[in-house]
């Protein structure tokens, strides 16, 4: 695999708990000199930091000392490296009720090695990814030298995320065995098997994670954001998000429009779809991808497919109906289900540069060994080779999830909805149907409703979208940058999820340019 940080769509399987995104990344270099943007970034070394006030601004009265709180900046419990700086930020549970309970986030801080005119927040997407680990692990690849040159880089697990104070849900054991559980929810027995386990995941997560289920959502973190941002002493937000993370940054712009500083906002989701839509749209970009793959795999030596691009998609159809008929076994004696094999299928459609991994999978695969498969099932579950579990992702993509959408559990309903799926998608759209069982015995009902965000009076946003982007399919950019009142679309020509980072010299420099100097494209801009 190429180089990797997690970007995460929001995409689930039937059967299987989540899908999360490894893309890898390249780094660009340039020089610029930085213009004043208007904000002051704290020098954070060994030692604490409190917001000047008027770096907080106008805030509520029962808010006010989250926001001037002492922030302890040390060395990061997982790196020696001076390049980084970590501290654990306080937050009120409920903002409802901020006299009540709080919970930690868990930030970390990379800093410029010059001058930092600002710190730009990032977010890998989601939801349940770990801003902590995109900075650590991959901020040289998810963002250039330049923009490292003139800003500080500030990653944080979003409530119920990680090192954050935590959902918790399930032990080592019990995940491993949830995801080598297999059942088809179209068929009566199955769809009761899919209740009976969805139910016991949420009475779980209600016993191990108590209060916090119910404050996970999207909007509860948009406001964590803003207190983040007074801890980076700037006085208006510059953010990064990728995929889930256009919608947490969407949703700060709409509750604090004249908190935006700069903004971009890469492979966007339509944050008035519904699940039912987000689904459906993502079962007909997977499908697109799969024809991009193929039709480069056969290009090659090495492809294990043959025949016409039908006939070598019907290959693969047809090796995953084998291994939902009957399981395979990996050389490490676990078993794929056919939930974990399309899982595995999925990871590397996010980036072209994954693909050959996915030809020696599939390859490996027709030969009878789903190994490679099981592995990059594991990447997007973060198992690790001992069998733990590196993160709670994939608990807290359904936690964050149920209280962000309605979910139609109705089942005539999902019926239909499994035939557009399959539809849609021949080759995987029936993994992603029933999807909204998870949510109908969870013990906190959604607290938002999809709808258009506008963010009346913020500044001027940068919108980019992928026209190959299986997980947030372009029309999705396209729909946010129309309904922000001012936001600049910027197009990608290529395949894949998410477009800066992996992009070109054009993607690139057109962010860069806009969070340095604040340039913004003269028009909606194409970069192929």
């Amino acid at each position: 695999m190429t180089p990797a940080s997690r970007r995460f769509p929001r995409l689930a399987l039937a059967a299987a708990s989540a899908v999360v995104v490894l893309s890898g990344m390249t780094a660009c270099t340039g020089d610029s000199a930085p213009e004043d943007t208007g904000t002051a970034s704290p020098s954070v070394s060994t030692g604490t930091t409190t917001a000047a006030a008027d770096v907080i601004g106008d805030v509520p009265e029962d808010l006010r000392h989250y926001y001037s709180q002492e922030v302890a900046w040390g060395e990061c419990e997982d790196t020696s490296s001076d390049a980084f700086r970590c501290a654990t930020v306080e937050v009120p549970l409920n903002y409802a009720d901020p006299a009540g309970k709080s919970i930690d986030l868990a930030v970390i801080l990379a800093k410029s090695e010059d001058t930092a005119e600002g710190t730009i927040l990032i977010n890998p997407g989601g939801p349940g990814g770990s801003g902590y680990d995109i900075v650590h692990d991959s901020v040289d690849y998810v963002t250039t030298d330049r923009l490292r040159e003139n800003f500080n880089v500030l990653g944080f697990d979003p409530r119920g995320v990680g090192r954050s104070d935590p959902v918790e849900c399930l032990t080592d054991a019990e995940l491993d065995a949830a995801r080598e559980e297999y059942y088809d929810p179209s068929k009566p027995d199955g769809l009761q098997a899919a209740r009976a386990d969805a139910k016991e995941l949420a009475d779980k997560c209600a016993e191990k994670s108590g209060d916090l289920l119910g404050f996970v959502d999207t909007v509860s973190a948009a406001r964590d954001m803003d207190i983040l941002r007074a801890v980076a002493g700037d006085k208006q937000l510059n953010y990064l998000g990728f995929s889930y993370g256009t919608f947490l940054g969407a949703t700060y712009a709409e509750l604090f429009p004249e908190k935006v500083g700069r903004m971009v906002l890469d492979g966007a989701l339509d944050p008035s779809a519904s699940n039912e839509e987000i689904t459906l749209g993502q079962a007909e970009g997977f499908e697109n991808a799969i024809r991009a793959y193929v039709e480069d795999c056969l290009t090659s030596a090495d492809c294990p497919l043959s025949g016409t691009t039908d006939e070598a998609i019907e290959t693969i159809r047809e090796l995953i109906a084998s291994v939902e008929a009957s399981p395979m076994t990996a050389k490490d004696g676990r078993t794929v289900t056919a939930s974990t094999f399309v899982t595995g299928f999925i990871v590397p459609l996010y980036n072209s540069d994954n693909w050959p991994i996915l030809t020696r999978a599939i390859d490996e695969a027709l030969q009878g060994d789903p190994s490679t498969m099981l592995y990059l099932a594991d990447l997007n579950a973060d198992r690790q080779p001992d069998g733990t579990y590196g993160s709670n992702t994939t608990v807290a993509f359904s936690a964050i999830n149920c209280l962000d959408y309605p979910m139609t559990a109705d089942n005539e309903q999902m019926a239909l909805d499994a035939k557009q799926l399959e539809e849609a998608s021949p080759t995987i759209g029936k993994f992603l149907a029933y999807g909204g069982i998870t949510c109908e015995s969870w013990p906190y009902p959604p607290v938002n409703t999809p709808h258009e965000i506008n963010a009346a009076g913020a500044a001027d946003m940068l919108v980019i979208g992928t026209t190959g982007d299986p997980a947030t399919p372009y029309k999705w950019s396209v729909a946010l940058a129309e309904q922000l009142d001012s936001a600049t679309l910027v197009t990608w020509e290529g395949e894949g999820h998410t477009a800066y980072g992996r992009g070109n010299k054009c993607i690139a420099d057109t962010v860069d340019d806009y969070f340095i100097s604040g340039t913004l494209p003269d028009g909606d801009k194409v970069c192929s």
